[in-house]
């Protein structure tokens, strides 16, 4: 018999301080992302000038601070709440949007995970307003200028699960400083400063000129090897520069499109800008760029995620053709790609894999930053002249070298299990550059290129280990590199102590290297050391830490020309039999197959009726 008592309900509705708790989650993720939302509404404001000031990484205090319009004392107050805002009126405006915020989540998202206190005029009334994790302490006058600053205390204080995921305070400083770097890379005619700790980390003048900021974020070697790009269509109008191949960074992190403005994470149009490069960079490289991409806003759909990172392009496989034709024409425009020659297939290879070495030739420019340095082109024709000089007798010494240090560190190293390698017959060599070789499964194929990487690969990890050689450079190895990563300059000799490779701090932004352990003398230093610069945005740990030497010696075989030549029985038995004694001698050091093995089943099926 059924009770007549009627059960509860078990669908609740959330209070409003648990909804932003919730929404903050997805609004806010770190410091960072509250610096981004405080930053968009500052430029939505109509600020000339942005100063971002933060402590501990933005996690003890972080504040912004802008020139804008300002609010009045009711706007100052309804801007806490949920879906409060001045940028749009209706659904229709979804479709139309012209500012960088709109959704009116920023502040009732912070103010309920932080203690936020805001200052803001609009030239009449000024007022204060002070909300602690989503409860409201205080409102009223208080005298300022007009603008808006906003300062956030105690992020993620009442939230441990949150504040348990953030990672030290250097860290979040430098995500913190990329995001500002973009603002001022997407807003040139915007002055960002943005105060570490008290410190100046960095700065623009909000004087509309985009190499003056580029200058800023990448250094001098790029701003001169950069190329104007200014082209459309019927929908898109694209401007900025890109950076000639001969400056070219292990990630995507310099690469920068924004569209009508705004930063967006968008891997389709970053794909495309890599394709107007095809031929003249390696894989594994990644071009710099600016490109702000404007278009009527109707093809844009910014309302996909509460963070705006992500977006929806209308047409975008015609905006992908725009962009991969448009930045091939750009360079071809400024002469930095050779003509074709008949027969390019020749010596295209080598150029494109030894591509790393040109910034070692290039990469002592002088300050001067006028029309009459030397073009890209020359950098570019001067690389091609050695790559075509580069003798194949130059490998080989490489490997005997690399193979007699392998074999005198090896009686320190202690003794780890091998994958074995097959017992192989060497039977010939086919196209220059694979090694035929006869098992008891059937026939294996050798990449002979890949197997001499990976030899060497594992001779400068064993070096890494053992070797306490260091080599005094001549002339020391100078770096630019951003105020940040010069205050942390402990904690990344610390992170590079196993490599043996160390900076000192010589300057503001600038870091030297007066001596390299002996792996490292047929190393591009200035490029791996810009690498190993660009990777290091984590903490100590043994992971991070073998990244990075994995990075040096992975950076440290690309010496070792792609050039096809001719191999004797005698060097093809000695490439296989170093290749045996590898602790990996199947994968290749970027991880593709050094062998390839067709078992007889496979091979009598081609010629069974």
């Amino acid at each position: 018999m059924k009770s007549g008592k009627k059960t509860m309900s078990k669908i609740k509705q959330l209070d409003a301080h648990t909804a932003n708790m919730i929404a903050a989650g997805e609004v806010v993720e770190r410091p960072m992302g509250v610096v981004k939302e405080l930053v968009e509404n500052a430029i939505d404001a109509g600020s000339t000038r942005i100063v971002i000031s933060i402590e501990e990484g933005g996690m003890k205090k972080l504040t912004v601070t802008d020139n804008g319009c300002g609010m009045d004392s009711q706007d100052a107050q309804l801007c806490f709440e949920r879906h409060a805002t001045s940028k749009i009126h209706s659904s229709n405006d979804l479709w139309s949007i012209q500012t960088l915020g709109f959704r009116g989540e920023a502040l009732p998202s912070i103010g309920a995970v932080a203690r936020v206190t805001v200052h803001t005029s609009d030239g009449e009334d000024a007022t204060q307003v002070v909300v602690a994790y989503g409860k409201k302490e205080s409102a009223g006058p208080y005298p300022c200028n007009q603008g808006t600053e906003i300062s956030v205390e105690g992020l993620f204080y009442q939230t441990p699960a949150r504040l348990k995921h953030m990672r030290s305070a250097s860290y979040e400083a430098s995500l913190i400083q990329d995001v500002v770097q973009k603002f001022a890379l997407s807003h040139p005619e915007i002055s960002f400063r943005l105060i570490n700790d008290g410190r100046d980390a960095f700065r623009t003048t909000g004087q509309s000129d985009l190499l003056e900021v580029m200058y800023a974020v990448f250094g001098r070697s790029a701003v001169e090897n950069a190329v104007e790009c200014r082209f459309e269509d019927f929908d898109y109008q694209v401007s900025g520069y890109v950076i000639a191949p001969c400056v070219t960074r292990a990630s995507r992190n310099l690469m920068h499109i924004f569209l009508n403005g705004r930063m967006v994470k968008t891997y389709r149009l970053y794909k495309a800008v890599q394709d107007g490069y095809y031929g003249l960079i390696p894989d594994g490289r990644y071009p710099l760029c600016v490109l702000n991409i404007e278009m009527d806003p109707h093809l844009l759909d910014v309302n996909v995620h509460p963070s705006k990172w992500e977006v929806r392009i209308s047409k975008e496989i015609q905006l992908e053709l725009l962009l991969k034709e448009g930045v091939g024409a750009a360079l071809h425009k400024e002469e930095i790609i050779p003509e074709s020659k008949p027969e390019p297939i020749t010596y295209f290879q080598p150029i494109a894999l030894d591509f790393d070495e040109v910034q070692m030739e290039s990469a002592k420019p002088s300050v001067n930053l006028s029309s009459e340095n030397k073009p890209a082109s020359i950098a570019m024709n001067a690389f091609v002249k050695e790559a075509i000089r580069t003798e194949s007798a130059q490998d080989e010494e490489i490997l005997r070298n690399l193979h007699q240090k392998m074999e005198e560190t090896k009686k320190k190293v202690e003794e780890e299990e091998r994958i074995p390698l097959p017992e192989l017959h060497v039977i010939g060599q086919y196209r220059k550059r694979f090694i035929l070789c006869e098992t008891l499964k059937g026939l294996a194929v050798i990449d002979a290129h890949q197997a001499k990487r990976r030899i060497a690969y594992e001779s400068i990890m064993q070096q890494m280990d053992t070797s306490e050689v260091m080599v005094d450079l001549l002339v020391p190895v100078t770096v630019h590199v951003s105020d940040d990563l010069c205050r942390r300059v402990d904690e990344i000799n610390t992170l590079l102590q196993d490599t043996g490779l160390q900076f000192e701090v010589f300057g503001e932004d600038t870091m030297l290297v007066r001596s390299i352990p002996s792996w490292m003398q047929d190393v591009n230093v200035e490029h791996l050391c810009i690498d190993l610069l660009d990777s290091i945005r984590d903490e100590s740990s043994k992971d991070v830490r073998q990244k990075i030497r994995h990075k040096a010696a992975t950076a440290a075989t690309r010496n070792l020309s792609e050039k096809q030549m001719s191999m004797t029985m005698e060097e093809m038995n000695t490439l296989v039999n170093q290749l045996g004694e590898c602790e990996n001698p199947f994968t290749g050091v970027t991880g593709g197959a050094i062998i390839q093995i067709i078992d007889d089943v496979q091979l009598m099926k081609g010629f069974s009726l």
